[in-house]
């Protein structure tokens, strides 16, 4: 009898966890070069619970900081990747570093190139998601700029030309 009770109960525990969702959303983009530039990359956006885990590694910088946003619009057509409008800012916010909760969704800070002009960018961000909310990033696009982000200076924190445009596109959930 205790034998029967503890199988069903094991059965009753595996179909309330199979009605859990244990997957994540996910998201990518394949970063191009503008016009005269050389840097591309890959970027991987990973939802978990209300932060965004961000991996990215990009090539073709010169040495040191550059500025990492998201933009608005997920149009990267233009030579100059202005068709992909300013910083994705569903709030209305002021422009601030990622650690700054009243901020531009779409600031990431900067990338650190080394000196062989490769970065590799590992951040957990909120304020931002991978799914339909106002605070999506799906279908906008990420820009990675010429200067370093001063993280003040509004509206663009002053990094200067785009150099790469990649467009967010869903990707297939992870399972974990």
């Amino acid at each position: 009898m205790k034998r029967l009770v503890v199988v069903l109960g094991c059965c009753a525990l595996v179909a309330a966890c199979s009605n859990m969702s244990l997957r994540s959303p996910t998201a990518t983009a394949v970063l191009a070069p503008t016009k005269g530039s050389q840097v591309a990359g890959n970027v991987k956006f990973v939802q978990r619970g209300e932060k965004v885990l961000i991996d990215a590694r990009i090539t073709g910088l010169t040495p040191g900081l550059h500025g990492f946003h998201v933009h608005e619009k997920g149009d990267c057509t233009a030579a100059d990747a202005s068709s992909a409008g300013g910083h994705f800012n569903p709030r209305k916010a002021p422009h601030a570093g990622p650690d700054i909760p009243d901020r531009h969704a779409g600031d990431l800070g900067n990338l650190n190139a080394d000196a062989s002009g490769v970065a590799v960018y590992h951040a957990e961000v909120g304020g931002i998601s991978v799914g339909t909310a106002i605070d999506s990033i799906v279908g906008r696009a990420v820009i990675v700029h010429a200067n370093a982000d001063d993280l003040r200076t509004q509206p663009t924190g002053n990094s200067g030309a785009r150099l790469a445009c990649g467009l967010i596109s869903k990707g297939q959930d992870q399972w974990f």
